[in-house]
């Protein structure tokens, strides 16, 4: 039985949102756009559903922040193995994906890799100019 994927109204809001940046977004950052859309709690829940879905993945900063971009390559519920990098400009606070490949990492036996995230810190191209 194939799960049913429900579009709302506040999800393809925020779909939208994802889709039209040029950078990944934070919850913060979608809800403050959203507000009159939907509450917090509606778009953490979107959000999670999203990469449930395989329509989005979660990056994770140094401080704590946690960013939102959509998947170009994911989908049928699950994520392929985002081996990118994720650069963070530390002068505007943009996060963008690299289509530069992570180096493949070789695990002890018995270690299962299940995703990798790498964050590069710097000035985006913007930024240094």
């Amino acid at each position: 039985m194939t799960k049913q994927v429900r579009n709302t109204a506040a999800k393809t809001a925020v779909m939208e949102m994802l889709s039209q940046s040029s950078t990944a977004l934070s919850h913060g950052e979608i809800y403050q756009s959203l507000a009159e859309t939907c509450d917090r709690v509606t778009v953490y829940r979107i959000l999670d559903r999203l990469i449930e879905e395989g329509v989005a993945h979660r990056i994770a900063l140094s401080d704590g922040t946690v960013k939102y971009a959509l998947c170009e390559q994911c989908g049928d519920g699950h994520h392929h193995a985002h081996s990118h990098l994720h650069f963070n400009c530390v002068l505007c606070g943009g996060v963008s994906c690299l289509e530069v490949e992570i180096p493949h990492v070789q695990l002890p036996r018995k270690y299962k890799m299940h995703d990798v995230s790498l964050v590069v810190n710097g000035l985006c191209a913007a930024c240094n100019s």
